[in-house]
């Protein structure tokens, strides 16, 4: 049967999520986590990347093994017993047999935290910025990603990709207190996309960069015309949206 695996976890530790030879990644952890408790090999498939010390809210991975719903349900309280305090697991779902955690998402949602004032109680979870922001003209120049597809300016230099499009159905920034959080949901995202929108609109925000010259980056398909990328601990991958049929074939409340 096939299962879909809903977890969150904390991406200070982990050199991201996808497996790597000479580094922890939290795909290996949950990899060998899942095998041990099982008895046999298990490999898993996440809903796409998260560079190191990048973290979830919610991610989901799917994986294969020939156990029953009931065996399934108490599987996720045995891994949150055996996996690191970094990672938890949510529920373990049954999917469709040809159901795909990357492939069949519909939407990703992200979101960065900048904070204005020094705080060691969120230093891990979000990026110090001292120099006063202009969250309207941020907001205003977010919006100018909403009119556009092509996000090549936004995109790691050296990644294997067919195409550059991404389709933006939300990006905007809110103000908590001293706290600043950027809101980003598409169908896909590139790699580093987010970190590098981010720095870039903060080169908005000082005067760095006008509103024209974001649009300029935006033509442009140039990544050395985009800003600086933010840092990565300040981001979070925050929701992954499937189809309901999915699920259908169980019912998701069954494995909750």
């Amino acid at each position: 049967m096939r299962f879909f695996l809903e977890l969150s976890y904390k991406g200070t530790s982990y050199h991201g999520w996808q497996r790597q030879p000479n580094a922890v990644s939290v795909q290996q952890v949950l990899e060998e986590a899942l095998s041990t408790l099982l008895g046999e090999e298990i490999q898993i498939v996440g809903a796409g990347r998260t560079d190191t010390g990048v973290h979830a809210k919610q991610m989901y991975a799917h994986l294969d093994a020939e156990i029953s719903i009931d065996i399934a349900k108490e599987l996720a309280h045995r891994l949150n017993r055996f996996l690191p305090e970094a990672i938890a697991i949510h529920g373990i779902h049954a999917v469709t047999a040809d159901a795909h955690a990357r492939f069949d998402a519909t939407s990703r949602s992200y979101e960065y935290h900048i904070t204005t004032q020094k705080n060691p109680f969120n230093s891990e979870f979000a990026y110090a910025f001292n120099t006063p922001l202009d969250i309207d003209a941020m907001n205003t120049a977010a919006t100018l990603l909403l009119k556009h597809t092509n996000f090549k300016c936004f995109s790691r230099s050296k990644t294997d990709v067919k195409t550059y499009d991404c389709e933006i159905t939300k990006a905007f920034w809110e103000q908590q207190q001293s706290n600043l959080i950027f809101h980003i949901s598409a169908n896909r995202f590139l790699r580093n996309m987010v970190r590098a929108v981010v720095g870039t609109l903060l080169d908005v925000s000082t005067g760095k960069l006008s509103l024209s010259g974001f649009q300029a980056v935006l033509d442009s398909q140039d990544r050395t015309q985009a800003g600086s990328s933010a840092p990565a601990h300040g981001l979070f991958l925050t929701e992954i949206r499937y189809p309901n049929t999915i699920f259908e074939a169980y019912g998701k409340e069954k494995l909750k």
